[in-house]
């Protein structure tokens, strides 16, 4: 007996997948977006649909949405200079979604958001399993940004905005991390963050009560915005992509 485990249908249990694990391998989407469609109901498996947990091996068939889903393909990663007024979604409704304005040639998805507003760096993969890696708020990520707002920066401002701010809708609700900020200019400072709070930085001035004219993402993590145009995109390189 050569001592591996098989499942009742004669699979190699060590070859089986969870579906969520499974549908992010292929590059549709994360593991996260895979529970959301299996908990919809479009997801089977060999015609059945598929349940949050159930497992699959390599021989079964998968469908999302009636699209025969397998079999693992090459990372991709991108870093892209995200311009205002394009969305941060996958949602082909959407005419300002993000997928359609880069045209890549195979289905990627964008890790994290840039509300529509802002401007700046973002990263759009088909890797599903780093998603988690990235946005996981215990891996303390820095993200870094430049904001113009409509009055001079102050020594007050700074302070407030680096010790925590209120943001929630009741007192105490919703108080941002400690972060690091510093003056560029009149009007202009730098922010550091590793949280993700929905329209964090907007909802931080507002509550100190300034408003964001212009918000450009400069960094996340290892990887510049730099050298990248308004539109434009490039591939990630091993090194920025082995330190992520």
């Amino acid at each position: 007996m050569d001592g591996n485990v098989v499942d009742s249908s004669g699979n190699n249990a060590g070859n089986l997948k969870r579906i969520n694990k499974y549908i992010s391998e292929t590059g549709y989407c994360s593991r996260r977006e895979a529970d959301k469609l299996v908990e919809s109901g479009v997801v089977t498996i060999n015609g059945e649909l598929a349940a949050i947990g159930t497992k699959v091996s390599p021989s079964d068939v998968v469908t999302v949405k009636g699209e025969v889903v397998g079999g693992k393909k090459k990372p991709v990663y991108i870093a892209f200079h995200k311009p205002v007024n394009v969305t941060s979604t996958t949602d082909l409704k959407d005419p300002t979604n993000i997928i359609d304005y880069i045209g890549y040639p195979d289905r990627i998805f964008p890790i994290g958001r840039l509300d529509k507003s802002s401007e700046g760096l973002i990263f759009l993969t088909n890797d599903g399993d780093i998603v988690n890696k990235i946005l996981r708020s215990g891996n303390n990520h820095e993200k870094e940004y430049i904001v113009t707002v409509n009055h001079p920066v102050t020594e007050e401002f700074l302070t407030d905005m680096a010790a925590g701010v209120d943001i929630g809708v009741e007192p105490g609700d919703i108080v941002t991390q400690p972060c690091t900020v510093k003056q560029v200019n009149r009007d202009v400072f730098n922010i550091v963050l590793t949280q993700g709070i929905n329209r964090q930085i907007r909802r931080m001035c507002d509550a100190l009560n300034y408003q964001v004219y212009r918000l450009i993402r400069v960094r996340i993590m290892n990887v510049q915005l730099k050298g990248i145009e308004s539109g434009k995109w490039r591939y990630l390189d091993k090194d920025e992509i082995a330190e992520i």
